[in-house]
């Protein structure tokens, strides 16, 4: 389980509407409910994990995330989170397009396929990599995009996406100095804060 729990809430104000895409369990929003009192409302698509949203009073709908976002409204909510669900999605271009029409800013954190543990188990062994932060083998994995800290900032450039913030940590959340001055190698989650260009 990859902690973000840190830098996240850092990024979002009290009082404010929040959709966390791909909630999980809910521990996030359960997390900003209780120490920003947001007004939270979950998708997620698997049904025993709406269920335990469901059973800490959680406000979550069923929904697959490759549907886009048509039942919300342009900017219904402050900020839109996706944790460790972008590299998932069928087209991740458009879902954070859809992100920043329903929210006035995204959050968007990803597994950096980039990482130096990657580099080398692609480089050296010649094999895709498994280990914690990408547990899956190639013919078994949910993650179909995966990118880097490079590839994101292309991205958000060829969709006219402002980076407000951006910041690294590996999976337990902890920052380190060299994920900070090199996070495209040193940087194993990559954690953006973002907004629609004017």
């Amino acid at each position: 389980m990859i902690n973000n729990s840190e830098k996240i809430p850092k990024w979002i104000h009290e009082n404010s509407r929040v959709l966390d895409l791909g909630c999980g369990e809910g521990q996030l929003l359960a997390q900003l409910i209780r120490t920003h009192n947001i007004d939270g409302l979950g998708l997620e698509l698997d049904p025993d994990k709406i269920s335990i949203c469901l059973t800490q009073g959680l406000s979550v709908i069923q929904h697959d995330l490759n549907r886009g976002l048509p039942n919300f409204n342009d900017q219904q909510f402050d900020t839109v989170v996706m944790t460790q669900t972008l590299q998932a999605i069928r087209r991740p271009d458009t879902l954070l397009e859809e992100m920043l029409r329903v929210g006035q800013e995204a959050i968007v954190t990803f597994p950096n396929f980039a990482f130096l543990r990657n580099r080398i188990q692609l480089g050296i062994y010649g094999h895709m990599p498994v280990n914690p932060q990408l547990p899956h083998p190639w013919y078994n994995t949910p993650n179909i995009h995966l990118s880097t800290f490079t590839d994101f900032e292309d991205l958000c450039k060829n969709l006219v996406i402002r980076i407000l913030d951006k910041d690294t940590s590996d999976l337990s959340g902890r920052h380190t100095l060299l994920g900070r001055i090199w996070p495209n190698i040193f940087g194993e989650v990559a954690m953006y804060r973002l907004t629609k260009e004017l």
